[in-house]
Parts: C-alpha cells; structure tokens; sequence
C-alpha cells in the first residue's frame, strides 16, 4: 500500500487536510482511533468514524511480528575505538525482528540502542553485494510506502523510536519515491527529527538530485566499502558504475547545504578492503569532508567465505584515521550473537516453509 492511496482514500471519506494530518499523527506515532466517543475520533467526519476499526485492522496487518532475536549483550552496537577491545555491553534492548507482511512474504527490521530503529525498503535487492545475505535471491518485490512506516508503528508498540535508518534489507535507492513517501510521513507526522531520518544508498544518481527537493531531506549514509573501483565493482556488482570521488563530492554538497554529515559504511571484510593502502585512500577522500566514516565489521553469513578482521586491526584502522582528523566509528551489526546478519532471518524462515 502506498500513503498515497490511503490518502486519498480519508479524502473520499470526507477527510479535510487537518483531519487527514491527525490521522497519519495517530497511525504514526501509536495513537487508536477505535473509540467514537473519544476527542480525538470525534474530531473525524462522520464517514470517516465509521471507517476506522476497518482501516486500522488493514494498517495493522501491512507488518506483523513473526519472531524477535533479542542480542545477548556480549558486544556493542557502536564504540569508540579506544573501546573496540573492551567486552562491555551496550546492547541492551537491541533485536533483530523478523517481519511478516500483508502477503506473506517476510522482511526484517532492527531495534537499535538509543531508540533507533533499521528498517527494510524491499523484499530483497538488486545490488547483488557479494558479503550480503539481502540479495542471494534478488528482488522480489518493492514495499510500499505504508508498509515501511508500518515496520516503525509495530516497533514503536514494543518501545520508543526517535531514529529511523533505512539500511535493512533493499536498496532505497530502487524504491526512491515510497521510501521518500515514508520519510515525509516520518519527519511530518511521526515526530521523528529530520536529522534522524537515514537515507543509505550504495550510490544513485537520483539520490542527489531527489532528495535536496524533498520537504523532508534526510540524512545521508553512502556505502563505499572500499576505494578501488575494479574492487567496488567486484563486491557491489549491480552498484552504479560512478566513480568514488564522484560519489564523494556529491555527498559532501549535499550534507553542506543540509547541515547534516555524510555517514560512510564501510563492512570491514579480512584481507579484502582492511589494507594500509585503503586507509591512506580513505584519508586523501574525506580529508576536510563533513563526514563520518563507520566501520561495520563483517557479519557471517551462511555458505560465504568471508570473515572479518581481528579486532587489533578494526580498531587500529578507526583510530588510524581519528588521528588524521576523520572521524570515525565502529559499529557492530545488530544480530551477531543470532547469526542475523541482515537477510539471514528471512531465508532461515522461507527455508523452513519449504
């Protein structure tokens, strides 16, 4: 479903923009409609009342908890690099939630510490990343928009949110006008800042030129992964061939005339993109740049033979680059201690359909 069509569907209704914008506040950010007498039902046209228990029970079944894999707390989300060896926990409250749409089909979202949420643009991807579980078995179809915000209503059910990242399974990218659809709802409606709204991409072009015209314009997070283009086009096979530096200098507009810095994702892979000669790149891209760079060490995936760097050289390559004035972080994917890196849930599930 798009909130365009639900949108419209209130306007048939008798919906004017006040009641409209007092709908999409309620669905939003947790609030039920289904008492007449309340004030805030009340305040709906007549047509409208009497529609609610049926939109809100098609609202309700968009995005369904089919299983929660809470982390065990043993590693941290997000560190500083002088803490990278240190075993103290900070995953408190973080899970990784298998979701079941509408259809059946399933997708996964993730509470992050500190009322963030990772939410799912599409079931699977395109992008094809070669340390990736998302896209073993490519696209299968784009969410709508009204599902995406749905993933943060069911979280926000179980607890506060105040930070949307659209990183989970899918490329935003692919689905650019729902996923756009869904921020402004959020950044609207959802009392979500807009600085807490995360676009990711691997690179698109029509992320440049879209979101500086957006009522809502996001924050920006470009997945590098590594600054040798032979390489990129090696781990990123279904990316947009753009150069690196080019990819560089429109982020860096675009989080200039937003106020917000670029996040830079770097899933750091053994032997593969954790070089010296990586570093020394990485410092000659983002030096002066409104940046930040993330490392994300390597979640296992099933049948890949990637593994991760040791945690000596995580941190060396994160304090590395702090020491030449970028600022950088270590940030541990949710889902290590449930072996969810992101897609894994969903395939265990379909696999156990069959």
């Amino acid at each position: 479903m798009r909130i365009s069509l639900l949108r419209q569907r209130l306007h048939d209704l008798g919906a004017k923009p006040c009641h409209e914008d007092r709908f999409m506040r309620g669905w939003s950010q947790v609030c039920s409609y289904d008492r007449k007498s309340s004030p805030a039902a009340t305040f709906f046209p007549l047509a409208l009342r009497n529609e609610l228990p049926a939109i809100e029970a098609e609202l309700n079944g968009l995005a369904r908890l089919r299983s929660e894999h809470p982390a065990n707390g043993r590693e941290n989300h997000d560190r500083s690099p002088a803490d990278a060896l240190r075993a103290t926990s900070n995953n408190e409250g973080v899970a990784r939630l298998l979701v079941e749409l509408h259809d059946g089909q399933m997708v996964e979202s993730v509470l992050l510490p500190r009322g963030g949420l990772c939410v799912s643009t599409q079931v699977g991807c395109a992008v094809g990343c070669v340390f990736c579980m998302s896209g073993r078995d490519g696209l299968l179809r784009q969410l709508g928009s009204a599902e995406i915000v749905a993933q943060v209503v069911l979280a926000r059910k179980r607890r506060a949110v105040s930070k949307v990242v659209f990183m989970g399974m899918g490329e935003p990218a692919h689905n650019l006008d729902n996923v756009l659809e869904a921020i402004e709802v959020l950044g609207m409606q959802g009392n979500i800042g807009h600085k807490n709204l995360v676009f990711s991409t691997v690179g698109d072009l029509r992320v440049f030129e879209r979101l500086p015209e957006e009522k809502v314009k996001p924050a920006l997070a470009l997945s590098l992964h590594t600054t040798n283009a032979e390489l990129r086009a090696r781990l990123l096979p279904n990316a947009p061939k753009i150069p690196v530096e080019e990819l560089v200098e429109r982020a860096e507009a675009y989080a200039r005339a937003t106020g917000y810095p670029v996040q830079y994702q770097w899933t750091l892979i053994d032997g593969v993109n954790d070089s010296d000669a990586e570093l020394e790149r990485i410092a000659q891209l983002l030096s002066g740049k409104y940046a930040i760079m993330n490392f994300i060490p390597f979640n296992p995936v099933d049948g890949l033979p990637y593994r991760r760097p040791s945690a000596e050289r995580i941190a060396a390559m994160a304090y590395a680059l702090n020491r030449q004035g970028i600022y950088s972080r270590i940030r541990d994917s949710a889902g290590q201690e449930v072996e969810g890196a992101c897609g894994q849930l969903r395939a265990r599930a379909a696999k156990a359909r069959c």
